[in-house]
């Protein structure tokens, strides 16, 4: 159990903001086996459905037996019924019902990747790298990682708040934290252009909208004699493989953006960037750190290993593989299902490891007051410019040619 939990798990928000690919079509789903293709789960079926001293229904026994498939797995793959597949359908369209974190799960214990903006995490003060100490006064520890996971979860869904006991990253310190789960809307892509003609783009997770959303903003400045160009990724969390190598190519006139690579045919693939770019001559930074997975790793790496940026900021998260949504039976199920893992375009693999940046700058640790997070936050939303590691990013542009 403890190796099924050591990566990166979305909760919270009732949702995967991990890496996906979608195959939406009817014949990737396996075609329905008799119950008589599998005579040992059969047996074990109706001999407990029979004697077992408590009425137990078959119903109940074969949801157990899925929830026993899927815990033998990665903690990426899961069974989705229909509503969770609405959910995470309205979460790549950047709206959904939630708390407004992701967490990753290590050892023995859970700690916050990254809270989302304007959420109930983040207005709480709950900051990325943050460890879960108990949860509704529940200690967590290695035998009961899956339990928690699966409350959070379940009190988004259910509509009923959660209490944590968190400490911040390097800090022994212990605060509390009571969240109530709301609709939150991301807006994948904001921009402002800041002092020194500086372009800035936050890109907060990858939707379905995403490249275009991007296209918008970078035109802006087509003829704006940009000195450079900054893409924020930090507390970015991940989204949809293919708006992450379709933003890889905006950038980029050549070379391998990512490769997947998989059991089946379809999970092996080469992206490679086309001719056609925007803002080719113009210097750029790519901000990350410890919130920055999967989809932004892709991203991240595809602009580092093939020169096009400078990474500025800390390594990040280490989440290297990829999700497919396949379609199931009934009832509008699905499932979940980790089919490949990624590979940088020099064929790294960065599962558990993370991506080390070319300009290291460790967020700072700041004051123990879990108030600071707020404050810091709403700060970068409202005036960039005062956000110490994107006046780092400007100190660095105007010093490097």
């Amino acid at each position: 159990m403890k190796q099924l939990i050591r990566n990166i798990v979305c909760v919270g928000l009732g949702l995967s903001l991990g890496l996906s690919i979608s195959l939406s079509s009817q014949e990737n789903a396996k075609s329905y086996q008799s119950d008589f293709d599998y005579p040992l789960l059969q047996d074990v079926l109706e001999t407990v459905e029979t004697y077992y001293v408590k009425t137990v229904s078959k119903d109940e026994l074969v949801q157990a037996a899925i929830k026993g498939i899927f815990e033998h797995l990665d903690p990426y793959s899961s069974f989705l019924n229909h509503q969770e597949l609405l959910d995470l359908k309205d979460s790549n369209r950047g709206e959904y019902f939630g708390f407004g974190f992701e967490v990753a799960s290590d050892k023995d214990h859970i700690s916050i990747i990254a809270p989302f903006a304007n959420s109930p995490a983040e207005q709480a003060g709950i900051r990325a790298g943050d460890i879960i100490i108990k949860l509704n006064n529940t200690p967590t520890t290695e035998t009961n990682l899956a339990d928690i996971l699966n409350q959070i979860k379940q009190h988004s869904l259910s509509n009923q708040s959660i209490h944590l006991t968190l400490k911040h990253h390097n800090d022994d310190a212990q605060f509390e934290v009571s969240l109530k789960p709301s609709t939150i809307t991301i807006q994948s892509v904001t921009s402002k252009l800041l002092d020194g003609n500086i372009g800035y783009i936050r890109l907060s997770s990858f939707q379905e909208n995403s490249t275009e959303d991007m296209v918008r903003s970078l035109s802006q400045w087509q003829n704006a004699h940009l000195t450079g160009l900054i893409l924020d990724l930090r507390n970015n969390p991940g989204g949809l493989l293919d708006q992450a190598i379709k933003i890889a190519d905006l950038f980029l006139a050549k070379g391998r953006i990512v490769s997947t690579s998989g059991r089946f045919f379809d999970a092996n693939s080469d992206y490679y960037a086309s001719p056609q770019t925007m803002l080719t001559n113009v210097p750029m930074l790519v901000l990350i750190n410890k919130g920055s997975a999967s989809a932004s790793e892709v991203l991240a790496a595809a602009l580092q290993e093939n020169g096009r940026a400078k990474l500025l900021g800390e390594t990040s998260f280490g989440k290297g593989t990829v999700q497919s949504l396949i379609p199931i039976l009934n009832d509008g199920n699905a499932i979940k299902l980790t089919i490949a893992q990624y590979n940088t375009p020099r064929g790294e693999n960065i599962h558990n490891i993370g991506i080390v940046p070319d300009i290291k700058v460790a967020t700072e640790t700041g004051s123990n007051q879990k108030n600071m997070a707020i404050i810091d936050a709403i700060s970068a939303r409202t005036d960039v410019s005062q956000d110490s590691i994107v006046t780092s990013a400007i100190a660095w542009m105007q010093h490097h040619d």
